[in-house]
């Protein structure tokens, strides 16, 4: 029987889950770390504590592959879901909630969050459930903002 970490080792999709995504509590949240591991410029992802021990191909595919089904699984939520799951998110960020909605509103970071495997289907539903929430969470926050066109 090999050791757990040479057995973890092998598969950088399940050390990528153990090491990190399981230490965040909201889907969004894991949208937002994995996102984060793209390359803009290329669409590569990159993982610098996974790269000690796997390829870069390998590093890729298997944030693509977390990346997508993280965000099919915050599509497949009900809207009630979603609003509860980034509650949970915006919870967790060390900043202000009406500062966090005020720019996701006026610049649209939440674009970026979308796999680029994704679907237009996919894409229009992720951005229509983020626009109806951030319209709700606005109103509730009381924040002011000229560009409501989420």
């Amino acid at each position: 029987m090999q050791p757990r970490s040479a057995t973890l080792a092998a598969f950088p999709e399940r050390q990528l889950w153990v090491t990190a995504l399981a230490q965040i509590p909201a889907t969004f949240g894991r949208l937002v770390y994995l996102s984060s591991l793209r390359d803009f410029n290329t669409g590569a992802y990159k993982h610098f504590g996974l790269a000690r021990q796997h390829s870069p191909g390998d590093i890729d595919a298997a944030c693509r592959r977390c990346h997508y089904q993280s965000f099919l699984e915050w599509l497949s939520f009900t809207l009630e879901g979603k609003k509860a799951d980034l509650d949970l998110y915006l919870v967790t960020l060390n900043a202000n909630k009406r500062t966090v909605l005020e720019t996701w509103v006026r610049e649209k970071p939440y674009r970026n969050l979308i796999p680029m495997g994704a679907s237009i289907a996919e894409r229009d539903l992720f951005n229509s459930d983020l626009a109806a929430l951030l319209g709700l969470l606005i109103n509730v926050s009381g924040v002011v903002c000229e560009c409501r066109d989420a």
